[in-house]
């Protein structure tokens, strides 16, 4: 399916395919980064529209919330640092040191310190957020990227992309305890909410691998298939889960859909065409609504959960690479006000 076919079928769906949800959603800032035009733009996830874009440093990829919500936290990849602007106010606040090509980061479940993973020097590096400071340096394997803390804090999953493992990381003490093997090419660690399990895509390997983290050992496998889509095609990268953990959502890369899985059986129930190389996913807090980062079509799809529909698809900046929510709703009258 072309371009334009893809965006005119999104358009052409219309917004009431919302009141399939259950009661209506509330407000939330979504916040994306723009890999290549050194922007986050924000949206209105009930106008569905952009109402701010921010600058930051060069290259924005993973971009996280401080733990109440307050600092948006973005790793400017190019600059070797992460950046910090006010949720609110949009306004820069401050910088915290990384290692070189900071990608993805991730908060403790307490708020601090940050875990983020640096591609270019085999690193995890641990920073305190309050003081600025970097803590310790954790060795991994080659091209570090994904990063799945546990629920109860006590075990950070790292991926590496080029040793093709998930290393198994103790908060306490900061210490490597395992390496597990997965396929090639490894994106996203993604703890299910109860801490049973912790699912890693395969971006190369084409797969999901399933982790039981008391065990330390990979369970399952899930594969794709999709009709008139190459093998090679299928790239699995972002993973979430729904709200009660029955359902998974894995974005396919250049398949150009989401996968919904039944996250009990690990069988795939449907997929959601979405925009061009769909690379990462955010639930806004209530789970009513998942919004994708398209790198390719520079957009951003909006699928209603409770219908597994992609409604809107909404114009970002160039290369939207990851994406996340505002913890609490847009106030009323900042709703109704210009942004």
């Amino acid at each position: 399916m072309t371009l334009f076919k893809n965006a005119a079928a999104l358009a052409a769906l219309s917004l009431s395919s919302l009141a399939l949800g259950a009661g209506p959603a509330a407000a939330y800032k979504i916040f994306v980064s723009n890999e290549k035009e050194n922007t986050v733009s924000v949206i209105d996830s009930e106008k569905l529209e952009v109402v701010h874009t921010i600058k930051t440093g060069n290259r924005p990829r993973g971009i996280i919330l401080s733990k109440d919500g307050k600092w948006v936290i973005v790793c400017t990849s190019d600059d070797n640092r992460m950046q910090v602007f006010d949720a609110e106010t949009y306004q820069f606040v401050k910088d915290l040191p990384s290692g070189p090509d900071p990608e993805l980061p991730i908060l403790h479940t307490s708020g601090n310190p940050l875990y983020v993973s640096n591609e270019d020097d085999n690193l995890v590096t641990v920073v305190d957020i309050f003081k600025g400071t970097i803590i310790t340096d954790i060795p991994v394997g080659v091209e570090p990227e994904g990063m799945g803390m546990s629920p109860d804090g006590k075990i950070l999953v790292n991926t590496s992309e080029t040793t093709n493992m998930a290393h198994f990381i103790t908060t306490d003490g900061f210490k490597n305890v395992e390496n597990i093997l997965v396929d090639n090419r490894p994106r996203v660690a993604e703890f299910k909410s109860d801490g049973s399990e912790v699912w890693v895509s395969a971006e190369i390997g084409g797969t999901v691998s399933i982790i039981d983290p008391a065990q330390k050992k990979v369970t399952h496998k899930i594969n794709f298939e999709i009709q008139g889509i190459t093998k090679d095609a299928i790239q699995p990268v972002g993973v979430r889960f729904n709200k009660d953990n029955t359902k998974a959502f894995v974005a396919l890369g250049p398949a150009n859909r989401v996968a919904v899985v039944d996250a009990k059986t690990y069988k795939v129930e449907k997929y959601i065409l979405v925009g061009q190389r769909v690379w990462n996913l955010g639930f806004t807090p209530d789970y009513k609504l998942l919004f994708t980062t398209n790198g390719t079509s520079n957009d951003v799809t909006v699928i209603d959960v409770a219908s597994e529909k992609a409604i809107k698809s909404i114009k970002t900046g160039r290369y939207p690479w990851g994406v996340v929510s505002s913890l609490t709703p847009i106030k009323s009258a900042e709703n109704g006000a210009a942004q």
